[in-house]
């Protein structure tokens, strides 16, 4: 399955520069999310805009595909990036700034999307596990009478990119993915998480 891995957006709210190349343990930020897909069997394509082209020549140098986008906002150049590559099979979605993303919390996303029998999944943590900005974030739904926050990952069909879709939510219990790293205190979090880990 190609997974998009968003990386247009400012990240002026943590200060860095192009967030996706901020480091975590001498690594980019983005080089976490890529190596997590690409273990879980999944053919990552990052998405940037004009905003972060010295993102797009770390992904080059590393020999990863790029598509390139205006920069109009997240879904409308999710839609731009994933009609460019004319996919007819179901797309994962991601976020690039959720670096403690493991590849098992995205077999487990693709193994729910495979039974769910929908066109689409969106994936939710529970509110309460939220430290980022995230936690102030207005929008949450109730997934299985819990509080949740959008998680930052989704499965779309490729063929109806731009319709609506059918979708099953998914609600994880995984503070992994609950930490979106914004600000210098997200940062310093994912460095604890991630230090914390066997060699990623």
């Amino acid at each position: 399955m190609r997974a998009l891995i968003m990386a247009g957006g400012e990240g002026s709210r943590l200060g860095r520069g192009e967030k996706p190349l901020t480091l975590i343990c001498g690594r980019p930020m983005i080089s976490f999310v890529v190596d997590a897909f690409r273990k879980a069997g999944c053919e990552p394509v990052v998405v940037i805009s004009p905003k972060t082209t010295m993102t797009a020549n770390w992904c080059r140098a590393h020999g990863i595909a790029i598509v390139r986008t205006e920069g109009c906002g997240y879904i409308e150049d999710m839609v731009s990036a994933a009609r460019y590559l004319d996919e007819d099979q179901p797309l994962i979605v991601s976020v690039s700034d959720i670096p403690c993303i493991g590849p098992d919390i995205i077999s487990t996303i693709m193994k729910t999307y495979s039974e769910c029998g929908m066109d689409a999944l969106s994936t939710w943590i529970p509110a309460g596990l939220v430290q980022s900005c995230r936690g102030g974030m207005p929008y949450r739904e109730l997934v299985g009478g819990i509080e949740s926050c959008p998680a930052g990952v989704n499965i779309l069909r490729g063929d109806h990119i731009g319709s609506g879709q059918e979708e099953y939510a998914l609600l994880l219990d995984e503070p992994r993915l609950a930490l979106n790293v914004n600000t210098p205190a997200d940062l310093a979090r994912a460095v604890a998480i991630i230090s914390a880990e066997p060699a990623r």
